[in-house]
């Protein structure tokens, strides 16, 4: 038994130098892979081009301007700077020198793009004209979203339908990976026979949903009472195209017809202004400045009275769905939400 302990025991210390400089060595691959990850998205930040008619300060220097405290507002034709395609192989495109953007859906695939900066509170803008005709089983999305279980997630859902019947927009708030708050409308026009303008205002005090520059929803910050809200995790901007006909029109029993394939949503003039995240510093553009400036005038605006009582009334007139008023799904009663929003 002697014998056999003390062979045992020279095994293990022989083999104590190699497990160090197993160690040794895992430790330095880890380090060394988050150099070339960081070098890698600082590259890839140099090699974007500022955008005309980004607002500036002018007491700045073109240097100083590298990391802008102000928020950012782009103009058409900024596609191609701003926006990647994400999923889709070559049924998403970028057109016109950035000034159009087209997703399309065929049988194989559908297709998507993001942002390729992350923003801690923004309002963002895009028109969009949806897929025309029969579009039973498609969906199309406009949406930010950060990652994870638990994740936070802001969305724009269009359903598509038969021909002749109207699409249905769908809306949803997630809040830490919890979501359960639809709304859903008839819009008051066709959204297939033109461009409209789909915005959403999200910041510390509320979230607002708008339809050409007016309020369909608003969902405010009420973690005084215990409500979680979306103001700690970084979000992109998502868009796209795919086949949900197993739910998407009339609860699945209208299926996509694939010989009126493909199907093409068209995209322009998107705009934002946002509080660009860095993942380097762990903080906002927004959290530079913090100074009092009309050019912020978003990151504090709420409805008003009047605005609330508009909002409504369209919702009474055109809302087709809503959670809270859902008793077959919440037996036990409403979000707590529902009842302090009323």
């Amino acid at each position: 038994m002697a014998l056999f302990s003390s062979r045992n025991s020279s095994r293990s210390r022989s083999s104590l130098p190699y497990l160090v400089f197993l160690l040794i060595a895992a430790f330095f691959v880890f380090k060394v892979d988050i150099l070339i990850s960081q070098s890698f998205s600082s590259a890839r930040r140099n090699l974007e081009k500022t955008p005309n008619r980004i607002v500036m300060n002018p007491k700045k220097s073109p240097e100083e301007h590298v990391v802008d405290s102000l928020p950012v507002v782009l103009v058409n034709g900024t596609f191609d700077q701003h926006i990647m395609i994400s999923w889709g192989d070559d049924r998403g495109k970028i057109l016109e020198n950035g000034e159009f953007l087209t997703l399309s859906l065929d049988k194989l695939s559908g297709s998507g793009f993001q942002s390729k900066k992350e923003y801690l509170f923004a309002k963002v803008d895009m028109q969009i004209k949806l897929v025309p005709g029969n579009s039973a089983g498609t969906v199309t999305t406009f949406y930010l979203s950060s990652q994870g279980n638990k994740h936070d997630e802001i969305d724009f859902e269009f359903l598509g339908n038969s021909t002749g019947n109207p699409y249905t927009l769908h809306t949803n708030v997630f809040s830490l990976g919890k979501g359960n708050r639809e709304q859903q409308f008839f819009l008051w026009f066709d959204p297939t026979a033109d461009y409209h303008t789909y915005s959403i205002l999200w910041n510390s005090k509320c979230i607002i949903f708008y339809v050409d520059g007016i309020p369909i929803r608003e969902y405010k910050n009420l973690e005084r009472f215990g409500v979680s809200y979306l103001k700690f995790q970084p979000m992109r901007l998502y868009s796209s195209l795919w086949n949900a006909d197993d739910w998407a029109t009339q609860g699945g029993r209208v299926k996509t017809n694939w010989k009126l394939a493909p199907f093409v949503a068209s995209y322009k003039n998107f705009t934002y202004e946002a509080c660009i995240y860095s993942r380097l510093t762990s903080s906002s553009s927004c959290d530079i400045d913090s100074s009092p400036s009309t050019n912020h005038a978003w990151l504090t605006y709420e409805l008003d009275q009047r605005s609330r009582v508009r909002m409504k009334a369209l919702q009474k007139k055109h809302m087709i769905y809503d959670y809270c008023n859902d008793k077959w799904r919440f037996p036990k009663g409403p979000a707590p939400e529902c009842k302090l929003l009323q």
